[in-house]
C-alpha cells in the first residue's frame, strides 16, 4: 500500500534503512504514538517568520534578509534565529533586544500567512480515528507553539510543547522523553516526524522511529545524513507507520 500511495502522489515509496530484514521489521514493537515538529512539518510558517523577523530587524536598524536566508536560520528556536539574522558584529545585548522585540511583535504578525501543508489535516484526522496518540514538540517558544496549534488544529493533539525550561530545544532528548512519559508511551512506540536535523537527531537520541518530510525547510540529504529511518513525500504515507 505504501507503493500505491506514493504512486498516487507522484513520488517514491518510503524506504527503510538498508540492512533491515522483513523478519526484523515484523518483530518491531507496536507504533501508536506520533510526535510532530511544528514549523516546516505541520505548518508552513515561513512567510510569517520572514515578515516578523524583518520587522524586528528594521526596528533595530539592522539589514533585512531574503526568504531563503531566513529559511536557513529557522529550526533551533528564536534566539538561534536572531543570532543568525543580526549582523555578525552585533553584541549579545543587541541580540537580546532584537529577540525581545521579535516576541513583542509576534501577536501582530503571528500566523496571518501561515497554512497547514497539503494533506496534513486529513492524515492527522485518520491517525486519530485509528487510535494513535498525537503530540507536538517544537523549538518555537512554548506559548507561541500552543497558540498556533490551537488556532489551526483545535482538539487534535493530546499534548503540545514548545521550548521552555522543562522542555529544552531539540536535539536535547529530555523534552521528548518527558513528553512520551506524559503520553504513557515509549520511544519504541514513537514515530517522530520532522523536517530538520534537530528532529532526526532527537528521535535517534531516544531510539524513536525517525520520519523526515520532503516538503519542509531542509533538503532530503540533511535528513538522511542525520539519521532519518525514512523520508516521505506526502502526509498520507504516515498511515503506513501506524501498527
Amino acid at each position: 500500500m505504501v507503493e500505491k500511495i506514493a504512486s498516487e502522489m507522484g513520488g517514491k515509496a518510503p524506504q527503510a534503512n538498508q540492512g533491515q530484514s522483513a523478519a526484523s521489521r515484523a518483530n518491531e514493537p507496536k507504533r501508536d504514538t506520533f510526535v510532530f515538529d511544528l514549523d516546516g512539518t505541520l505548518l508552513n510558517t515561513l512567510p510569517d517568520l520572514v515578515e516578523l523577523t524583518n520587522a524586528a530587524l528594521r526596528e533595530c536598524g539592522f539589514p533585512q534578509h531574503t526568504t531563503e536566508e531566513i529559511k536557513s536560520y529557522v529550526g533551533s528556536g528564536v534566539m538561534a534565529l536572531i543570532r543568525l539574522a543580526v549582523p555578525a558584529e552585533a553584541g549579545e545585548e543587541s541580540v537580546e533586544r532584537a529577540a525581545t522585540l521579535w516576541k513583542e511583535l509576534y501577536p501582530k504578525y503571528g500566523y496571518s500567512l501561515t497554512k497547514p501543508y497539503a494533506g496534513i489535516e486529513d492524515a492527522l484526522s485518520e491517525l486519530k480515528k485509528r487510535g494513535a496518540k498525537l503530540a507536538v514538540l517544537s523549538n518555537k517558544y512554548d506559548s507561541a507553539a500552543r497558540e498556533v496549534v490551537e488556532r489551526f488544529f483545535p482538539g487534535v493533539f493530546d499534548s503540545v510543547h514548545g521550548e521552555s525550561p522543562d522542555f529544552p530545544r531539540k536535539p536535547d532528548p529530555a523534552g521528548l522523553s518527558k513528553l512520551l512519559a506524559e503520553l504513557d508511551s515509549s520511544a519504541q512506540r514513537c514515530v517522530f516526524v520532522g523536517d530538520s536535523s534537530n528532529d532526526m537527531r532527537v528521535a535517534r537520541a531516544v531510539d524513536a522511529f525517525a520520519v523526515g518530510v520532503e516538503w519542509g525547510y531542509n533538503p532530503v540529504s540533511v535528513l538522511e545524513e542525520t539519521g532519518a529511518d525514512v523520508v516521505i513525500q506526502h502526509p498520507a504515507q504516515l498511515l503506513e507507520f501506524l501498527s
